[in-house]
């Protein structure tokens, strides 16, 4: 079924008509069978539209708020992100500059298996991702351990 808007040429209203094809419109129109239904004028013509794109399943509804305009929701979810990390981060291991290397080495069972922490340039990790390391980068930037902010 294809949906058409449609408007009476005699007093342009415009209503909505439901067709098996564009070309079953014109027949029906050709036969006098379209009309008006606020003032049935058989002068019926194609309206202008905009084409009806259906939304896709898996998208998800618009939020009504955004976070960004509740302060207070954007602090507790920014201090609840930095005690994940925290944790996370504790009984790791700071590599600094040699993360790439040494993630690498603990994945060929090179060096002892532990959870390490550092940095690595974005050529790095996806070097590491290519050879199946699984790597992630923290929510938050991570001082070397001794240096305060």
């Amino acid at each position: 079924m294809i949906v058409f808007d449609l408007k009476c040429a005699s007093a342009s209203h415009v209503f909505e008509g439901w067709f098996g094809s564009s070309d079953a419109f014109e027949d029906q129109r050709g036969r006098g069978l379209v009309e008006c239904p606020v003032c049935g004028s058989r002068e019926v013509e194609k309206a202008v539209m905009a084409p009806r794109v259906a939304p896709k399943g898996n998208r998800a509804e618009a939020p009504t708020e955004m976070l960004s305009s509740n302060p207070a929701a954007v602090k507790a979810m920014m201090a609840q992100m930095a005690e994940a990390q925290k944790k996370m981060l504790e009984g790791s291991d700071y590599v600094g500059d040699r993360f790439a290397d040494e993630a690498r080495a603990i994945h060929l069972g090179e060096s002892e298996a532990r959870s390490i922490h550092g940095r690595a340039t974005r050529e790095q990790t996806d070097s590491l991702l290519e050879d199946g390391i699984k790597v992630a980068p923290l929510p938050f930037p991570v001082l070397e351990p001794g240096r305060e902010n």
